[in-house]
């Protein structure tokens, strides 16, 4: 899968939460981030601070290989 905008990584981190089935309120408890980052990082909120929706990618097993022109 090719992630080009937040709107896209939104829908890549709701559906890796669904598929472990976690709620947005265990996934923040278990990131020990809030349900409110989680709820607009889904929504693909495009300020949302990278630090944070790369440690929530990591917590549900998401890796990202970066691939240059």
């Amino acid at each position: 899968m090719q992630i080009i905008n937040s709107h896209e990584l939104g829908k890549l981190i709701r559906s890796s939460r669904k598929k472990a089935k976690l709620s947005q309120s265990q996934l923040a408890d278990a990131s020990g981030i809030g349900e409110r980052f989680i709820r607009e990082l889904e929504q693909g909120k495009p300020t949302c601070q990278l630090d944070k929706a790369l440690y929530v990618a990591r917590m549900l097993g998401i890796k990202f290989e970066v691939i240059l022109p």
